[in-house]
């Protein structure tokens, strides 16, 4: 089963910080991330989430790739990047992977200009040496599919984690 688990943090720059460590921490074998987003709030309040994969970019390049193949079968390829690949652009553009949008939206809407929020969905991802790496880095524990008990104690660990950060 896939957990999800999202974190925030004062500013744009940790909550990158710690998607990278998650990364590293996912090619090490410790989580196998299924979609990892950073959202932020601007200065306006306004909403921009920052994707693992952009819908946009990958439609176009799978649309422009079958556009070739078929433009290639009847002998115009170019026609057939141009189209598959705007094809392609717009269906990468309706569709959603991972972490619904507007799920994130609706979290991310409640942060305070300036902060960022990380969601993170991923198997094993309240491994032990996930958490104690992701705490490292701070922020506050605002979303979880966990159950109860198992949330208090991640809750538990970033609070100790910033507790650590305050004495040192």
């Amino acid at each position: 089963m896939s957990e999800l688990l999202v974190i925030g943090y004062d500013n744009a720059e940790t909550a990158e910080a710690a998607r990278k460590k998650l990364f590293e921490l996912s090619s090490d074998y410790y989580a196998d991330v299924g979609d990892a987003v950073v959202a932020v709030a601007d200065e306006n309040g306004k909403v921009h989430l920052r994707q693992m994969v952009n819908p946009w970019a990958l439609g176009a390049m799978s649309g422009s790739f079958w556009g070739l193949l078929i433009g290639a079968i009847f002998l115009n390829p170019l026609f057939g990047i141009v189209v598959g690949g705007a094809a392609g652009a717009a269906a990468g553009a309706l569709s959603d992977y991972g972490i619904r949008d507007e799920f994130m939206k609706e979290i991310a809407a409640t942060l305070a200009p300036g902060r960022a929020a990380l969601f993170m969905m991923a198997r094993n991802l309240t491994s032990d040496r996930v958490i104690t790496h992701l705490a490292d880095y701070g922020g506050t524990v605002l979303r979880t599919n966990l159950s109860s008990t198992d949330e208090a104690k991640l809750r538990e660990i970033f609070v100790q984690a910033q507790k650590l950060d305050h004495v040192a």
